[in-house]
Parts: structure tokens; sequence; C-alpha cells
């Protein structure tokens, strides 16, 4: 993990492979943005134009090195895109420019040593920002490569290791704000590149009785209680949809539950993960081309786990309970066919129509046993459906609630975390379709809407008068196409900064 520090240090005698400064879209050209102002003085106030002279236009994403001025301890300047110049200049960058700058320069200076940030900082909200995007810009997830450095160069066989060690100049290492707004981003940024590895992890390595394991040793290093069920508690205590999806693997399932608790909270969060560690469809068994990414199938588990440690690493004021529905649903002689009827957790039946709807049957039996400890509200998070891909593409995932405000209140916590989410709804007239001729409901309903129909299920297991909001990040969760702002190809960790920001302002007495 790159290491975060913060200085009042000038960039010009600062010792450091390069230095990160922010470069804005203007009217009539390129802009330097605040931070900028000794690298501007150095090229004797035409930055704006060198930068225009080598293509730089500000635009968010771009990136352009340029050899540092004369009297610079650093060789390099990095001046990255932070997108249109702000109209009102008082109210400064947005923070999401700032975090996807940083992020893009991170990802560019892999294999240094250190480099120091100059973006613009007019409070601890944009230090915060900028510390997560070079965290979570810097990420590599490296377990499977030969990494050995090369006995000649000195140098990793195989890439380049991240950037050592990130400065953010204006930030105040004696500033009580500033060293606040550090730890949160560290604390968030780690746990959610911990949720990017366990996404990462091939399926041969991570097993739900592995993910359980690494639950149980993170809940013992953050003070977190962990109760594992195994499959022979999940047989007693009647968890039919854990038990029915992953019946057809040797890999059997658990639930897990983490329990973070602070001794002043008054309020009581519960999310719970589906963790499909690897999913083949089962019985219904997903077409060619549809397998290789589904080890991602426990994204949400990870983004529960990665929250809940979070939270107790801030110490927040609620109690935050984490539930992660872990599985592997696959073909075989033991697993669930469709037209098999299950008894749920719940007690209510589920007529099996499609084994490769499995994500639902698994967050049912998780969502009551949540339910069960009538929580203030419950979120769960799950990549669930291809639907919600269908309607929101691959970089938002949608939002359905039991209760409009608390939709509302989700969404807006997303976007100030800069997860992109919308607000889906739950039409009543769907709920029909889902009717069974042999059990109280079946797993699939009507093919259009079918993100929505998924949501309508998951809603018959939340307990009566409990607040529920259910995340669909099948498209975010997993990236295959090229890194973009901090967004790293391969697991992203969707949701986590969403779910962190829930336990906030329930902490801060600001959600509900």
């Amino acid at each position: 993990m790159t290491a975060l520090t913060l200085s009042t240090s000038a960039a010009p005698g600062l010792r450091a492979d390069a230095i990160v400064i922010g470069v804005a879209k203007g009217a009539e050209g390129p802009v330097a943005a605040p931070g900028a102002e000794a690298v501007d003085k150095a090229y004797d106030g035409r930055l704006a134009g060198v930068l225009e002279t080598l293509g730089a236009s500000g635009a968010e994403g771009e990136l352009t090195k340029l050899p540092a001025p004369s009297g610079f301890k650093a060789p390099l300047v990095v001046a990255v895109g932070l997108g249109a110049e702000p109209k009102d200049a008082d109210a400064g960058y947005d923070a999401e420019a700032l975090r996807r700058a940083a992020g893009v320069a991170a990802r560019a200076l892999a294999g240094c040593r250190k480099a120091a940030f100059a973006l613009p900082v007019d409070g601890p909200g944009a230090l915060g920002a900028i510390g997560e995007g070079v965290l979570l810009g810097a990420y590599s997830f490296d377990t499977y490569k030969d990494t050995a450095k090369d006995a000649k160069n000195g140098k990793a066989k195989n890439g380049k290791g991240p950037l050592a060690e990130a400065v953010l100049l204006g930030g105040k290492p004696r500033d009580a704000a500033h060293k606040a707004a550090l730890a949160r981003a560290c604390a968030v940024s780690e746990e959610l590149n911990r949720a990017r590895d366990l996404v990462n992890t091939p399926p041969n390595d991570l097993t739900p009785q592995a993910f359980a394991a690494i639950a149980q040793g993170a809940a013992k290093e953050h003070g977190i209680k962990v109760q594992v069920l195994d499959d022979k508690a999940l047989v007693k205590g009647g968890y039919g949809g854990l038990l029915g999806v992953g019946g057809g693997s040797e890999a059997t399932p658990r639930l897990v539950k983490l329990s973070y608790t602070h001794a002043k909270a008054d309020k009581h969060l519960a999310f719970v993960g589906k963790g499909i560690t690897y999913d083949s469809g089962g019985i219904s068994l997903k077409p060619a081309g549809h397998n290789e990414t589904m080890k991602c199938d426990m994204s949400g588990a990870a983004a529960v786990f990665a929250a809940v440690v979070a939270a107790a690493r801030l110490g927040l004021r609620v109690n935050v309970t984490g539930w992660l529905a872990l599985a592997e649903n696959m073909p075989s002689g033991s697993a669930v066919r469709p037209g098999d009827v299950l008894r749920m957790y719940s007690g209510k039946t589920v007529e099996v129509l499609n084994t490769d709807a499995e994500g639902r049957l698994v967050l049912g039996d998780a969502l009551w046993a949540a339910s069960l400890e009538k929580p203030d509200a419950i979120v769960d998070v799950a990549t669930l459906t291809g639907a919600m891909m269908l309607a929101l593409g691959s970089r938002t995932f949608g939002i359905m609630a039991n209760d409009d405000s608390f939709r509302t209140a989700v969404h807006e916590a997303a976007d100030e975390v800069g997860e992109p989410a919308w607000p889906m709804p739950l039409p009543e007239h769907l709920r029909k379709g889902m009717d069974s001729s042999v059990a109280d409901i079946a797993n699939m309903g009507e093919r259009m809407g079918g993100g929505l129909v998924a949501g309508l299920f998951l809603r018959e297991f939340v307990g009566e008068g409990i607040t529920w909001a259910h995340l669909d990040i099948a498209g975010p969760a997993f990236n295959e196409g090229a890194p973009f702002g901090y967004t790293p190809k391969g697991g992203t960790g969707s949701a986590v900064r969403t779910l962190v920001r829930l336990a906030e302002l329930t902490a801060e007495g600001d959600l509900g």
C-alpha cells in the first residue's frame, strides 16, 4: 500500500521522482490549477502555454509529462487534467474530480519511490479526496505474478510495483482536521482495496470457507465480533437458500456475521452481501463467454466486509452488523434443480425455476437473519442481475428500497462519495409474475424488468416495518475494460464508500 504523508514544504525543494499538478479546461485553453504556482513561476508564467503546446487541454483523465524547471529537485512534472474550471472560484474543485485526477497520476507513477501531489487543496475534504484517489489509483493485484526482482537491474520481472510514497502538499501535518481527513482516506481506501483483492482472487483459492477465515482474521485484528455458521449449522438452522445454492459444490456454504458495536451508539445498521465465490449458473449453466469473470459474484459480500471493518477502524458511533452469504454455485449430482422447492430460513418456500437466479436465494436467508435483530435499516449489496447492467451500463449501480426517502438518502450518499448510482422503482405489478402453484414464491418472474423483479423477491425476506435498500452492483463491481480515474481493471470495490458514508451519516444523526 502506498504511504501517505502531509507536507507544507515548497514543491521546488522537495526530493521526489515527480511533482503532480492539476490543469483545468478553461474557456480559452488549459489553465494551471491552484497548487501549481511554483511550477508556473519557474516557467516564467508560461506553464499553461507549454502544456497547450504539448497537446494538453485540461480534460478529465488527461496526463502530460514535462521536464521539471530549473531549481526543482524533482526531475519530472506530471500535469493531470481536472476537467472544466470551476465557474465559482470560491467553490473550489469538485472532490470527485480531485479523486480521479490523483488516481490517474498515481497509476502513471507506478514503480516510483516518491511523488509530491500539488493539487488544489482548499480544506480537509479536498485533502481526503486526493488521498483516496492516490491510494485507489495506485492499487495493483500482484499476488499471482512473479514479482521477484531481476538480479541485474533490481526491477520486478513482471510489471512495476505501486507508487511507494505520496506526499500531499498543502496538507498541514499538525492540523487536527487535516490529519483526520488523511486517516479516514487511509482507512476507507485500504479496506476498499482489501475488497478488490478478494474479488480478484481466483475461486480455487477463495472458497466460502477461505473467505470466512479471512473475515475471522480481520475481525480479530479490529475488535469485531464474528460468528461463522458452517454447513452443519446451516442445516440445523434451516437455511434452505444457502444450502440449496451451495449443495452442488464440494466447497460448502457459510453464513458469516460480523458485529461492530460502539458503547455510545443508539442506531443499528445491517449490511447484507451476496457472496457467490464462483457462479457457474448451476444446472441452468451459463453459456460460453459468461463464466470467465464469475469469481466477481462475491463482490457484494466483499463490499460489506470492507465497510464493517472500515467503520470499526474509524470508530463510528453506530452499531454495524455485516452478513456475508457465502456459497459456490456449481452443477453436480447434488445440485439444486429447476423445479425444486426450497424452504428458506424465514419458513417461506421458494420454487426454483432457474438455478442461475441463485443470489436472491442466499440473500433471502441472510436478509431474514438480519431482520430478526430489528436493525434501524438494512442495506443489501449484490451483483444480482444482468438486467441492471442493460438498464444502467457498466459504471452505475441501481438502488431499490421499500422507503422512498431512504432510497433518496442512499442515492445522495453514493453521489457524495463519487459512486455513480441511480434510484429504481419496485413496481407492484411485477410481483404477480413470481406466483407459484407449488410454493409461496418462485425465484423468477417476468423477463422484462428482471432487475426490479429481483428486488421485489428480496423484499419478501425483509422483516415487517424494517427500512431496507437493495444495491444491484452487477455493472460497476468488475471492470473488464481499461483502467480509468482511480478504477483499476478487475475488481473495483463498488459500494464500499457508499456503505461507509451511510454508517457515518447514521453515527452523526443525519440519516433518519
